[in-house]
């Protein structure tokens, strides 16, 4: 079977691979992250916090998706087998059990921010190699962004 090969140099490639990469699992094991806390989460303002925190998971796989065929457009492998976002992931585990809603608010505001962050890393170094790159990671950081928003405005 023939290599999809991209228009981009092999050094672009690199760079927007590797951000695409990581990305992917940021976006697998939040999705992951939030499915979690969505069954376990309790409290005064469960069915807010339940509902809200679907959106992040349906926001994590769209994305997820997207980065994945992004990366093979440009002739990149994606990996997001399980055990390359378990070595891969920056995402704190969460507890086994039923979990506050105050918690659940006070958690997903950290990752969310701490995942903006490295979303903005990613965006900043994939501009001028790959600004269609760059183009998709914008979108997941405006997303994520107003995600953090809403999870910061609960708490």
């Amino acid at each position: 079977m023939s290599a999809i090969r991209s228009p981009l140099s092999d050094e672009a490639g690199i760079i927007a691979g590797e951000a695409l990469q990581g990305a992917l699992v940021d976006l697998i094991d939040l999705s992951l992250f939030a499915k979690q806390l969505h069954w376990n989460v309790t409290g005064r303002t469960f069915r807010s916090v339940h509902l809200q925190l679907d959106e992040v998971v349906t926001l994590a796989r769209r994305y997820a998706d997207d980065v994945a065929e992004r990366a093979v457009a440009i002739g990149i492998n994606p990996d997001g087998q399980s055990a390359t976002v378990a070595r891969g992931t920056h995402l704190p585990g969460v507890e086994v059990g039923y979990v506050a809603d105050e918690k659940v608010l006070r958690l997903v505001t950290e990752v969310l921010a701490a995942t903006v962050t490295r979303m903005r890393t990613r965006m900043d170094i994939t501009g001028q190699p790959d600004p269609v790159t760059q183009d998709l990671i914008i979108g997941i950081v405006r997303d994520l962004e107003q995600q953090h928003w809403m999870f910061q405005a609960m708490v």
